[in-house]
């Protein structure tokens, strides 16, 4: 973008990002890259745009204006917004002029759609040697299934992760948030900024493919191997952890704190804190441990008892066992350390007004430890809110 457009700072200022995708995978990825100070263009269809403008509720009304959705601004921070019919030859001419001054394109639609667009990955490269291209798909671009639509609480069982998730086999639970739309996201974010490292020593663009699939299959660490190399098929099995004990989620007189057992180190003082005996028949190791996890429960939960939630958190911590509370939505946001973290971000909105979004994860410091921070951060637009912006900067650069 030209300085009139360029409204922030950050490792890819300058970057400019043509964003096809809607829902949640794709245009997480390209706020991920806007969040970093890429100048990020969504490309939306005129007739209602993006499918998470109609997602909810939760919709905000402002007086005077289009109700705007709660799921919408979660993933569109740092992005302009245009409109263009894709179907007819000047929103494809308008796109075509985008493909030849961007850095990256980014698409999640059906495995050849964009083909009969006419932008196959051939003609893209035609047009600009030098961009990266990100797809994003449910189950992969070939294959058996290749193309099937995706979504994410399909992914997920699709995926094996619901079969690892909930209080047991038989009832198996969706991870609460579309995990596999945002690992995606991440993973398609990662390969964008790889690729862009890449063409500084080539000169050239590539293209990144990623999936639902592959986003949920690359996060099964230690439940994949376990299959793959001891031929054991993991479970669901609730709040405690399959291969460390005790590690997960224990009663107290007035409700249940959190804590991890880690090591064997750990165990010593734990078991010194509250007076038991770490090498009780079936307790000396944490295999013998994980073998007997009922027995565990039983003897962690009894001392426990004793014990507010309160108390006992402020006592795992004087002896160093690491714990935890299990804090609402609202006590996250409402808690002083996630506000320290910068994960909480005030834009202004043109309809909305001022609003708190939660924030990017990352941040930037300097050797002597002084935080670089972005100039600011702008709101999820509203619909084509950025064509005539977008537009002036096409015919400047032409």
């Amino acid at each position: 973008m030209s300085t009139k457009t360029m409204e922030r700072t950050g490792p890819l200022q300058g970057v400019v990002v043509v964003d096809l995708t809607r829902a949640l995978a794709g245009p997480h990825a390209a706020m991920m890259l806007g969040d970093l100070g890429a100048d990020v263009i969504k490309v939306e269809t005129p007739h209602g745009g993006d499918d998470t403008r109609g997602w909810g509720p939760p919709f905000v009304e402002p007086a005077d204006a289009e109700r705007e959705s709660t799921y919408f601004l979660s993933t569109n921070r740092n992005k302009k917004s245009i409109t263009l019919d894709l179907k007819a030859e000047d929103g494809r001419d308008t796109l075509e002029s985008l493909v030849r001054r961007a850095d990256v394109l980014m698409e999640n639609f059906r495995t050849g759609v964009l083909d009969r667009l006419g932008f196959t990955t051939e003609r893209l490269a035609e047009l600009n040697p030098r961009l990266v291209v990100l797809s994003i798909s449910g189950f992969g671009h070939d294959g058996p299934e290749g193309g099937r639509a995706g979504y994410d609480q399909i992914a997920q069982g699709e995926a094996g992760l619901m079969s690892l998730t909930g209080p047991n086999p038989d009832d198996v639970q969706r991870v609460g948030v579309p995990i596999a739309d945002l690992l995606a996201g991440m993973y398609g974010a990662f390969g964008v900024v790889a690729a862009l490292q890449e063409r500084e020593r080539t000169g050239r663009g590539r293209v990144v493919r990623t999936s639902l699939l592959a986003s949920v299959v690359g996060v099964h660490a230690f439940q994949g191997t376990k299959w793959t190399v001891a031929g054991e098929v993991g479970e669901a099995q609730g709040n405690h952890h399959p291969s460390i004990s005790p590690y997960g989620l224990f009663r107290t007189a007035d409700g249940a704190v959190q804590i991890s057992v880690g090591s064997e180190g750990l165990w010593k003082r734990f078991c010194a804190g509250f007076h038991l005996d770490p090498d009780a028949p079936g307790m000396a190791t944490n295999p013998e441990r994980v073998e007997n996890h009922k027995q565990v429960l039983e003897l962690v939960e009894d001392a426990f008892g004793a014990y507010t939630s309160d108390e006992l958190l402020i006592e795992l911590d004087r002896i160093g066992v690491p714990a935890g509370r299990v804090r609402t939505i609202s006590e996250v946001y409402e808690w002083e350390q996630t506000k320290s973290q910068g994960l909480l971000v005030d834009v202004d909105h043109r309809t909305l007004g001022n609003i708190t979004l939660p924030g990017p994860p990352l941040r930037f410091f300097e050797p002597d430890g002084t935080e670089v921070t972005e100039t600011r951060h702008t709101a999820p637009p509203v619909l084509g809110a950025d064509n005539d912006t977008v537009m002036s900067w096409l015919k400047e650069c032409s």
